[in-house]
């Protein structure tokens, strides 16, 4: 039986979608060992240049450490870069994401082979286990209507679309019948759910709560205008994780209309104080160096984040996308600036972070997930990682914590 390896790239989208590629294989052994499987699947990562040159250097090192294998290119490089690599012989074959549930009979071919399909498919599969996995990610809905200028996202995932409601609830009980409690609401553009369908992510979310086993909730990235007064009710509600990822992306004004974004700073700030308010802990994405920030904008952007209620941020120095609105603005902003800037806002960020840890230090709900040399890590349901060291065997358990050791790099504790 041949040996297939997986390598997955990017966002937690692509994690579930390479759990549902595993999920179809048959007549092949899944392989944790890439220098000696016979064949490597890619599921890559498009969303900035960077990304793609990641993807490549993974395939020219394959090929010069494990020549023999196969590589098949999958995910959203696929549509953006796909036919390049296969014209250049870079990889055996690529397969596009509405593919990816055929890959039993996919990985067959003997011939190379380009199937890239369509980008208006939406997964049947019901994923019922999570390989290395204690929580479990859930994809609820797929491509993105947006058109931030930016990003490629949209061209490369298709138009949003929603899963089926009870596709999805049906994986979540199968999944909470083998051990799973914490789940991972996942998608290109996670908040559109249910616009489609004449329904709403807080009518899911409720009737997932209602699903024996299920114990925490998450949410991927949502806009702020996607948070509805609907969605505002459940926040109380015990099963929901105590942190929202609320995208921003900026907040200078200026910045936020040049990169097509749908909100203002004021709005923003009034949502953010409002959540906070409820004992969240919040997060955002932050472009930082994107064309036309200059040292005003700059400026402003950090007198507005000092204001903001955040706990945790991912923040990305601007990379140029080709074929996105952005990828001609200027000015450009140079590296090194962007490098400093970056710096500034995660250094804040962080203080931010250890401050909210100080004061939320007890009742932490932790599921535990890897362990080595009797030193456990998880996420509490603030989403702030916890290191517990034990005698015991604790991964995959859920612990309450209450003597935690706050330090500015995280927290620990002991049993």
């Amino acid at each position: 039986m041949k040996k297939v390896f997986f390598k997955t790239f990017g966002c937690r989208t692509n994690q579930f979608d390479t759990q549902v590629m595993m999920s179809k294989l048959e007549e092949f052994e899944l392989s944790q060992d890439e220098l000696h499987a016979d064949m490597i699947v890619v599921n890559s990562c498009t969303v900035t240049n960077g990304a793609d040159s990641s993807v490549r250097n993974y395939i020219s090192s394959m090929k010069r450490k494990n020549p023999e294998a196969r590589i098949i290119l999958a995910g959203c490089g696929s549509h953006s870069k796909g036919e390049a690599l296969f014209k250049d012989g870079k990889v055996f074959g690529v397969m596009g994401h509405s593919e990816k549930e055929k890959i039993n009979e996919i990985l067959k071919h003997e011939e190379r082979f380009y199937q890239i399909g369509d980008l208006e498919h939406i997964d049947s599969t019901i994923v019922e286990e999570f390989v290395g996995k204690s929580r479990a990610f859930i994809k609820i809905q797929e491509g993105c209507d947006f058109a931030c200028s930016y990003c490629i996202i949209p061209q490369v995932r298709g138009a949003a679309r929603s899963h089926k409601e009870e596709t999805i609830l049906e994986q979540i009980r199968k999944l909470a019948a083998n051990g799973f409690g914490e789940f991972i609401l996942t998608g290109t553009n996670v908040g559109s759910y249910g616009k489609d369908h004449g329904t709403s992510m807080a009518k899911l979310l409720k009737k997932m709560s209602m699903i024996r086993g299920v114990r925490r909730i998450r949410i991927g990235s949502l806009e702020p205008i996607q948070i509805d007064d609907e969605f505002m009710e459940l926040l109380n509600e015990p099963w929901m994780a105590k942190h929202l990822h609320i995208a921003l992306q900026h907040t200078s004004d200026k910045m936020l209309k040049v990169m097509n974004r749908r909100s203002e700073f004021e709005s923003d700030l009034r949502l953010f104080h409002d959540i906070a308010s409820r004992g969240y802990a919040l997060g955002t994405d932050f472009i930082v160096g994107h064309p036309g920030e200059g040292e005003a904008e700059w400026k402003e952007a950090m007198t507005r984040l000092r204001e903001l209620p955040l706990t945790h941020v991912h923040a990305f120095s601007y990379s140029k996308r080709d074929n996105t609105a952005s990828a001609t603005m200027k000015p450009e902003v140079r590296g090194n600036i962007a490098k400093e800037r970056h710096r500034e806002l995660t250094a804040l960020i962080k203080a931010k972070n250890h401050a909210f840890r100080r004061t939320y230090n007890e009742n932490l709900e932790v599921l535990l997930e890897s362990g080595k040399d009797g030193v456990y890590t998880g996420f509490d349901q603030y989403f702030n990682k916890v290191s517990v060291t034990s005698s015991e065997d604790l991964s995959s358990n859920w612990v309450l914590l209450n003597d935690v050791e706050v330090t500015p790099d995280g927290n620990c504790a002991k049993l």
